[in-house]
């Protein structure tokens, strides 16, 4: 199955003046078949010469197309000059509620400066 919809991010810098990656508090807010907040936490790295990479821990809490419960989104991301690539799964088992045995991938679209998604997944 495929849910699809929209949502807001704010992204919080904290500071880490012992590591040499950037951290960030995310605060998601989805609309759409997913009704609900993302909550998390982003580690990144960018190198001078464009590359860069970041991993993220979210945990979802709402619903998915009426039905409630939480799950936890792993987040993927690599970028070169030449190539990008995303990968966001659920954490298979992290699922609770009437969501439990939830797993599937997302993808995120940006366009126009606005953020929409579509989830892939069995229940």
């Amino acid at each position: 199955m495929t849910a699809t919809g929209t949502f807001g991010v704010d992204l919080s810098p904290q500071e880490d003046v012992v590591t040499p990656a950037g951290r960030m508090l995310i605060d998601k807010t989805y609309q759409g078949d997913l009704v609900g907040k993302g909550l998390g936490q982003m580690i990144s790295k960018r190198t001078d010469n464009g590359v860069a990479v970041y991993f993220a821990i979210e945990e979802f809490e709402g619903t998915l197309q009426g039905k409630s419960g939480t799950f936890t989104l792993l987040h993927n991301g690599k970028m070169s000059p030449e190539v990008q690539s995303l990968d966001i799964t659920i954490l298979e088992g992290s699922a609770s509620g009437e969501l439990t045995g939830l797993t599937g991938a997302m993808r995120i679209i940006q366009q126009d400066g606005k953020h929409s998604y579509e989830l892939d997944f069995e229940l």
